[in-house]
């Protein structure tokens, strides 16, 4: 099953620009997922467990580093890559 989801994270401390993009960085290295950044978010695309199972890791990583840290995330059950989304 493909999945899309968009992830949202805030490192709650006044350093908080490179934990994300170390963050970023680490999801990126995962070759089954595909990943698209943007200045809000950053959208993952892939088979459900290869997208949970690289969110799961990392998103510990930070935890542990940082547990302050707020993670924001949406899932979608579909494959949104390449949709081209109008507005109403």
């Amino acid at each position: 099953m493909k999945v899309s989801v968009d992830i949202s994270m805030y490192p709650l401390r006044e350093k908080y620009c490179q934990p994300i993009i170390d963050f970023i960085e680490r999801l990126a290295q995962n070759p089954s997922v595909t990943i698209q950044r943007n200045s809000m978010s950053t959208h993952l695309y892939g088979n459900y467990r290869d997208v949970m199972d690289t969110l799961d890791s990392e998103m510990l990583k930070v935890l542990e580093q940082i547990p302050e840290t707020v993670f924001v995330i949406k899932l979608i059950g579909t494959d949104r890559e390449k949709a081209n989304i109008h507005a109403c």
